[in-house]
């Protein structure tokens, strides 16, 4: 696609996120989040949220009774060759032989279809419509290492941004409080302390849009850094850093709640020197974040962390511009980057800068190459990433809470195939997206 085209496309996705939500009822589905598999299963939404979950057409005639709307239409049979239906108002799905999830939350992510968050309001919707369309209904827009001012206009972007698009639930800054020694693709040149006159800058910018921070909290003023994040309702997280197991746990106390894509840009696992990732392991407050692209954590390792995390990993792509494009060269920031393979690395030393990686690629890689349970692979990439940001629960983000298949929660809906995880049809915030 041209970038004309994929600048289409997210016009194309803000058009549906501003439609009407319709009631909506997806009916034959093999039903899969946190808590289960249950076959034969249908959704019914209602404004925006889930209204009723159950199984059977019986049970779904009764539900549509309950909530006032016509019954199925007679050429509707889920399974056969009918297609979908809309019938006085109502628009019915036949998702008989797809897996049907709650939408992927992405908490870390910095962009694609050629197009960066840290670029503007057009580019966050253009980047957006990429990992849209691979079932990411949620995105936290990572912003990297620069010059702090302008991280503060990045901030207000995203801000203005958030004001019109659910989808957007704030902003990650990767940066600029971590290590020189762990900076990966980040500027070396922008990196700095976090002293409280700056955090204050970022906070004012930010206007309460964000959501996380990684930082080295070895770095000076880090600890009270953490502390004064927590306090403002942002939340910290360990990464880009060189901090040993005690100071990684001095974090955690301070407030810290975030590993940032562990494995990658931290100290290892040894023996008489622990690192962080024990420390994580030990404290039940921190959710582990992983990149599963099997170039940044090999899979045995990636097999490990789910044992070493049971319920605690987030599936995040730490996607670049480059995500859905081909190989070539691209920019991360000010820095160049070449992609090859899928392989993002940056042209001046060959560091890795990110990935290409979409959330329903981690989904099936975790479950088709790790051998994953189907549910605890759907977890990771829905109800994990939504309790690290407190977004499992109603909230002033996205009101209703997210991350399960169950009344109350938004109507964020994906079906996959069974045969790769693909994303065949994306519902978000109880509107169907043209994708």
């Amino acid at each position: 696609m041209s970038k004309e085209a994929y600048e289409s496309a997210g016009l194309a996705v803000e058009s549906s996120l501003h439609g009407p939500a319709h009631p909506l009822v997806l009916t034959g589905a093999r039903l899969i989040d946190a808590r289960g598999i249950r076959e034969n299963s249908w959704i019914l939404a209602l404004n925006g949220r889930i209204e009723q979950v159950g199984q059977g057409r019986e049970s779904l005639e009764s539900a549509l009774r309950a909530a006032g709307l016509p019954s199925l239409p007679p050429s509707f049979q889920p399974g056969s060759d009918t297609h979908d239906v809309n019938a006085d108002g109502v628009e019915f799905i036949d998702a008989a032989g797809f897996i049907l999830t709650p939408g992927f939350i992405d908490i870390h992510s910095h962009g694609g279809w050629v197009h960066s968050f840290d670029d503007g309001d057009e580019a966050i919707r253009t980047a957006r419509a990429c990992h849209m369309a691979h079932g990411t209904t949620r995105q936290v827009l990572s912003l990297i290492t620069n010059p702090v001012d302008t991280m503060c206009t990045n901030l207000r972007s995203v801000r203005r941004v958030m004001e019109s698009r659910p989808d957007v639930l704030g902003a990650h800054l990767e940066g600029p409080f971590i290590a020189l020694s762990r900076k990966g693709a980040h500027d070396p040149k922008c990196l700095r302390d976090p002293e409280p006159a700056v955090l204050d800058n970022l906070l004012e910018a930010a206007d309460g849009c964000i959501r996380q921070v990684t930082l080295a909290p070895e770095r000076d003023h880090g600890y009270e850094a953490i502390s004064r994040l927590a306090e403002s309702g942002v939340v910290p997280a360990v990464g880009h850093c060189d901090a040993d197991y005690d100071q990684t746990r001095r974090a955690f106390d301070a407030g810290a709640r975030i590993l940032t894509h562990v494995f990658n840009a931290m100290n290892g696992i040894h023996h008489r020197q622990p690192g962080p990732v024990p420390a994580a392991v030990e404290d039940p407050r921190v959710t582990a974040e992983l990149i599963n692209d099997g170039f940044h954590v090999q899979d045995p390792c990636v097999d490990l962390a789910f044992r070493l995390f049971p319920h605690r990993i987030a599936l995040v792509t730490d996607a670049m511009e480059a995500t859905g494009c081909e190989d070539g060269a691209y920019k991360l920031g000010s820095l160049d980057v070449t992609v090859k393979g899928g392989h993002a690395r940056l042209t001046s030393n060959g560091a890795i800068a990110g990935s290409t990686l979409t959330l329903d690629v981690a989904v099936s890689r975790a479950v088709q190459a790790i051998g994953l349970p189907a549910h605890r692979a759907v977890e990771a990439a829905t109800l994990t990433p939504a309790r690290a940001l407190e977004l499992d629960r109603p909230n002033p983000i996205t009101g209703a809470p997210l991350g399960l298949l169950a009344p109350g929660y938004a109507a964020d809906l994906l079906l996959l195939s069974p045969a790769d995880w693909s994303v065949k049809t994306v519902v978000c915030n109880g509107r169907r997206i043209q994708t």
